[in-house]
């Protein structure tokens, strides 16, 4: 037996099946434990029905639309305001005011240590332009480590042998006395000189070329190639430098994307001159004020292409050896200082009176070939090379007639002319 099907007609004068439309009954919202009235959400739209009841007006920031990846397999949103909504493919998501998520807690860095800002990027309120009227004094984070002063090279002896040196020395001293009293004659005080000479002029020549001997030793390291070194060798790398995630800037000159900066004022004491430190000479240059920054950046071998992360910041050991520009040089006769020396020097607080100064500035920019010797490390398929926990050592030197020669961490050296074209990365 048939149904017969029930049709109405709407306002415009169309006839439609089924019947005429009903308002549904509204859904009560799930109330928690404490009955309070429902105001849709936001009490300047619900009416007088907020104001009968005494709750004060509290506008909440709008929420954000539900999304396939966050719905739960309900359909709705759960919103706790104890704490961040968490999403299990990334960090911590937080809604802010106007109804965005964002990944991290606000005002969360890089290391969720401070503001967050764009990698390589000075701080705005410590560093100016360096030609309008606020500070150009560079301000790094942990992640740059700030060196002191000149790379420290000493010799490397070991005390056994050291103690025999001297023994021999003192033992030959005192019998070349003894025979010169007893015998009376110059022979012995020229025999005696015949073996301290030698040794006294040993000292002066390791001395004075300890350093260029250590800096030969470094150019004829051989060259290794990444692809087949392994976790733990000690290699020597040369190739193309790229920035890390903070690139340096030069403190005068203002070059941008560089992996290492240096800085340094010398000051030449005369006869009455003022000294730059307390161990400064007379007729001397002294350093009186020095600035070496360098980051973690990356290399390109030139042997296999490869390129590795060079793990120079966060306060590690390096020892670089660039050679550094004179770009400021101020003697009697020229003692008109520019505006820019001016405001380098007041930014850090030196006095510009007068002074035979010299301002020599060093870097490694971007796109520069550079040779780096340390430790490779592998982890999580991620190439670096580390500092060595052992410092390195030339070893002895015989034809050159120099002692063991030995510096700490990595080995860093650029022979690049600044003035010269480097290679586009």
């Amino acid at each position: 037996m048939g149904t017969r099907i029930q049709s109405h007609q709407l306002k415009n004068g169309l006839f439609v099946s089924g019947r005429p439309e009903q308002q549904q009954k509204e859904k009560q919202p799930t109330m928690a434990a404490r009955a309070v009235p429902y105001t849709g959400g936001d009490i300047k739209k619900s009416g007088e029905l907020g104001k009968m009841f005494d709750i004060p007006a509290v506008v909440e920031p709008p929420k954000a639309p539900p999304s396939r990846a966050s719905t739960s397999s309900s359909g709705s949103i759960r919103n706790s305001s104890s704490g961040p909504i968490r999403n299990s493919s990334g960090p911590l998501n937080v809604v802010l005011p106007t109804g965005l998520f964002t990944s991290g807690p606000l005002g969360s860095g890089p290391l969720g240590s401070g503001p967050q800002r764009r990698s390589g990027q000075l701080d705005n309120s410590a560093v100016g332009s360096g030609t309008g009227s606020g500070s150009s004094k560079a301000l790094y984070g942990s992640a740059v480590t700030s060196l002191a002063g000149d790379v420290k090279v000493g010799f490397r002896v070991s005390r056994p042998v050291v103690w025999v040196v001297m023994v021999v020395v003192v033992m030959g001293l005192l019998v070349g006395a003894f025979l010169m009293v007893a015998v009376k004659k110059a022979v012995i005080l020229l025999a005696v000189g015949a073996v301290l000479v030698p040794l006294i002029v040993g000292l002066i020549w390791n001395y004075a070329w300890g350093r260029r001997g250590l800096l030969g030793f470094v150019r004829r390291y051989p060259d290794t190639e990444l692809r087949g070194a392994i976790d733990g060798q000690y290699v020597k790398v040369t190739g193309v430098v790229t920035c890390g995630s903070i690139p340096l800037e030069s403190s005068y000159q203002k070059v941008h994307r560089c992996v290492y900066v240096s800085t340094e004022l010398y000051e030449f004491r005369g006869l009455g001159g003022k000294s730059a430190h307390s161990k400064h000479r007379f007729f001397s240059w002294g350093s009186r004020h020095s600035e070496m920054f360098v980051a973690d950046f990356y290399i390109s071998d030139f042997q296999s292409g490869l390129r590795a992360l060079v793990k120079a910041g966060y306060g590690a050991k390096v020892a670089p050896f660039v050679r550094e520009a004179t770009v400021v040089d101020v003697k009697k006769e020229n003692m008109d200082l520019s505006s820019s020396f001016l405001r380098w020097l007041a930014d850090r607080n030196l006095s510009s009176d007068d002074r035979i100064m010299r301002l020599k500035e060093g870097y490694i920019k971007e796109g520069s070939t550079v040779s780096v010797m340390g430790v490779v490390r592998r982890h999580d398929n991620v190439l670096m090379i580390v500092p060595p926990q052992e410092p390195l050592s030339t070893g002895c030197q015989w034809f050159r007639c120099l002692l063991p020669t030995y510096v700490e961490g990595l080995v860093l050296t650029c022979d690049d002319n600044q003035n010269a074209d480097v290679v586009p990365v």
